[in-house]
């Protein structure tokens, strides 16, 4: 079929919106009309070229779509056509790590996610001069319609608002897993987040859900900082500012705080969160740092502090029953991510990514 796609070009900055054809879904295939897509930095890392694995260009990115289902194939029982979705990462389903419903950590999750392919190397999409990379994250949502499959497709409530709700399926999963998932924030704790993006604010979000005591946010724009307190941040300081920085901080968390979260990828956000990390405490590690980063810390400087570094991906979320969990929490007031959002068209994609990348929104949603 014959629909709208922003597509990718090596060497270009940009995409550029223009027809494509998608394939029909094969038997464990899900199409689904794409009614909105999260802009995340991971699609724009793997279209930049940056990214530490080789992706297929001209490629169609996204990976945090929401929608309505058109058809499935013969042996999907998970959904049906019509029912409302969210699309998250894709997992193989046979694994040991996804037996142990930890399916952000499957055996399989590069090959899946990130080959630009299907399993036996062909892709759903093509234009005029060939195919197209594509099933990225087994979706490729930067389109009017995507194809997906029964293990990374979310059944959600229709009464939800179906168009703002891709950004579960990774940025707002994982923020707020980390805090509630990952580090599993205990009440009364205090917890030092840097990056005040849509994964960063997520985990505040995560964070006042855990009723942790203290909720420090490290954040250079000021709106999102002011963002942040509405969300249950309960501090947030300027980073960038450096004269003041250490001693405000030593003010809220004299003896360091019991976790932390960076969300930059930053080397030296990394380490001024390890600076201020209490003795027994762990630092997650959310966002991607540029290939070749160390891992933050000196040995021993973490050894005679007994601190933990932990990755963390896709805030270790099981999507089946932790996208539910959310959206009862969005329901419940508790959760406001709608507050992250500006929407724009898909056509507007190039808009979009400049305006996120210059602080003017937190979460670009395109509406195809």
């Amino acid at each position: 079929m014959k629909i709208k796609a922003a597509v990718a070009y090596a060497g270009e900055s940009g995409f550029r919106y223009e027809d494509v054809e998608l394939e029909d879904p094969r038997p464990n295939e899900v199409l689904v009309e794409i009614k909105g897509v999260g802009v995340c930095h991971t699609d724009l890392v793997v279209r930049s070229g940056e990214a530490s694995f080789p992706f297929p260009f001209p490629a169609v990115f996204g990976h945090e779509g929401s929608g309505i289902v058109q058809a499935v194939g013969k042996d999907v029982t998970k959904v049906k056509a019509g029912d409302h979705v969210v699309i998250t990462f894709r997992s193989c389903e046979t694994c040991d790590r996804c037996y142990s419903h930890d399916p952000s950590y499957c055996r399989t999750m590069p090959q899946l996610n990130f080959a630009g392919c299907r399993d036996d190397g062909s892709t759903a999409l093509s234009n005029s001069a060939g195919a197209l990379g594509a099933n990225f994250f087994g979706q490729s949502s930067f389109a009017s319609y995507a194809v997906a499959y029964e293990s990374n497709v979310v059944k959600v409530d229709p009464a939800f608002p179906i168009e703002i709700l891709g950004p579960l399926g990774c940025g707002i999963q994982t923020g707020a897993g980390a805090a509630m998932r990952s580090l599993k924030l205990p009440s009364g704790s205090s917890v030092l987040i840097a990056g005040g993006g849509s994964v960063g604010l997520s985990a505040v979000m995560g964070a006042a859900i855990q009723k942790c005591a203290k909720i420090i946010l490290l954040e250079p724009i000021a709106e999102r900082r002011e963002l942040a307190l509405e969300l249950g941040a309960t501090h947030v300081l300027d980073p960038l500012a450096a004269e003041t920085l250490t001693e405000e901080l030593q003010a809220i968390i004299p003896h360091g705080a019991d976790n932390a979260i960076d969300t930059s990828g930053l080397s030296a956000v990394q380490e001024l969160c390890l600076a201020h990390l209490a003795t027994l405490g762990t630092l997650g590690l959310v966002g991607a740092s540029p290939a070749g980063a160390g891992v933050p810390g000196v040995a021993n400087s973490v050894l005679m502090a007994g601190h933990s570094i932990r990755g963390i991906v896709e805030g270790d979320s099981d999507p089946d029953t932790f996208i539910p969990q959310l959206l009862e929490h969005f329901k419940a007031g508790e959760l406001p991510f709608d507050k992250l959002i500006t929407t724009y068209k898909l056509d507007e994609i190039n808009e979009a990514v400049a305006a996120q990348h210059a602080g003017e929104c937190v979460k670009a949603v395109l509406l195809p």
